[in-house]
């Protein structure tokens, strides 16, 4: 590709810089806009040589040329994130989220850690034991029928190097079964000083080492969760920019160690916010989040998004019909969200499976009625499929009754599934 410049009366061909790769012109055509602009700033700087030669380009212009080349290299740089994958990486990374946006199936999120989920036993009179664990998750992967309804499986790292009754480890036993294998990367929550109760995410530092760990124990994605709570004073413009800077590192070096990253904001529900207020918080984070991740140079076709549904807080005053929060949804996914992404897999945060199930059905309902929807739009939900599931435990003397619990998962996830397709119909469906 070449540009003519003038660089006094005649005219001067420049020939494109090599970028990254080494080859000079052998960037995609869709970066021709920004590569003209970082060109031109090249250009100016030919210019300016020639008039220091003269003693007429004062220090400013120095300065504002070279903020010129820095901020077109950056456009430049974002219209390529992945630059420093191979092909082949990029073709994996891409194969997993389309696999893992298979329509009509979602994902079970079962990566509580060890301190969680023993509260949810207690809860039910179940002792928090090690081999409980193990039994409860073998039950909610290896149940006949589950692949039918799962495309992924989210698993703590304690789970990933754990064994099922035949002595298969669980990512082993998941991949048998079609199911993708993905684990939660990140250690504790960090609040921030100063900043109102918002909160960070901690383990960045050791992720890479850890990445190559749970890759070889047969992980293929990693989901790393950044919450965020609406209230009077959050969540603060600071918390915000740190928690969508982090997943997008996280994002990048996931990327550079062959995981798919899953990227996951999450604005609680608590609080008495309208669902106004809802929709401008969620697209002010998400547009930090996509502006954070193109800035990193992230592959956004080899990545996901789990993401809260955009919902009014727990003790808003007004009730909005779910056809009323299906748009909020669709309205803030066509906003922010960029179409490379393939999946968008919503959390359950704390709401029931008829709750969750009818407002993620509405959403596929209107997506289907108003279109411009092209991401698969589908759950990875925790506590809306586990909670039924422990109340069977109640009054069993601390025992998992797991027969019952597999029947009533495959109900729950056959519910999930059909309202990740738009076909969920409350009165029809039942869990008894």
């Amino acid at each position: 590709m070449e540009v003519f410049v003038a660089a006094r009366p005649q005219v001067v061909p420049v020939q494109a810089p090599a970028g990254p790769s080494g080859l000079a012109g052998s960037r995609p055509q869709r970066g021709n806009a920004a590569l003209t602009g970082a060109l031109a700033a090249v250009a100016a700087g030919v210019a300016g040589a020639s008039a220091r030669r003269r003693g007429t380009i004062t220090a400013a212009a120095k300065c504002r040329g070279a903020r010129i080349a820095r901020k077109a290299w950056r456009a430049y740089r974002n219209c390529h994130g992945g630059e420093h994958l191979s092909p082949e990486r990029k073709r994996q990374l891409e194969a997993i989220c389309e696999k893992i946006a298979t329509p009509g199936k979602g994902i079970t999120a079962t990566d509580e850690g060890p301190g969680t989920i023993g509260d949810r036993f207690a809860k039910v009179g179940v002792e928090n034991t090690e081999e409980h664990r193990r039994v409860y998750r073998q039950m909610l992967y290896e149940t006949p029928g589950v692949n039918n309804y799962l495309s992924a499986a989210i698993l703590d790292p304690e789970t990933l190097h754990q064994k099922d009754d035949e002595g298969v480890l669980f990512p082993r036993a998941l991949e048998q079964r079609g199911i993708i294998c993905g684990v939660k990367p990140h250690l504790k929550v960090y609040e921030l000083p100063g900043a109102l109760g918002d909160t960070v995410m901690q383990g960045l530092d050791s992720l890479a080492m850890r990445l190559r760990e749970y890759k070889e124990a047969g992980a293929k994605f990693a989901k790393w969760r950044s919450p965020l709570q609406i209230s009077r004073y959050s969540p603060t413009k600071a918390a915000i920019e740190a928690n969508m800077r982090d997943l997008a590192r996280f994002a990048l070096i996931c990327q550079e160690e062959g995981l798919v990253p899953m990227v996951e904001p999450d604005i609680i529900m608590k609080g008495d916010h309208d669902l106004e207020t809802a929709v401008a918080v969620n697209v002010e984070v998400q547009t930090n989040l996509y502006k954070a991740m193109l800035e990193h140079g992230v592959y956004m076709e080899g990545a996901l998004l789990k993401t809260n549904l955009v919902n009014p807080g727990l003790s808003c005053d007004t009730e909005y019909m779910v056809e009323e929060i299906a748009v909020a949804n669709l309205m803030t996914l066509r906003r922010v969200t960029p179409v490379a992404i393939k999946g968008v897999n919503f959390l359950s945060g704390g709401q029931s499976l008829e709750q969750a199930a009818a407002r993620l059905n509405a959403l596929n309902k209107v997506k289907q009625v108003k279109g411009s929807c092209p991401w698969n739009l589908s759950f990875s939900w925790s506590w809306a499929l586990q909670a039924p599931l422990l109340r069977l435990c109640e009054g069993k003397g601390g025992k998992l009754p797991l027969k019952e619990m597999s029947e009533l998962y495959l109900k729950e996830l056959a519910i999930a599934s059909a309202a990740a397709q738009g076909k969920y119909e409350e009165r029809e469906s039942s869990l008894r």
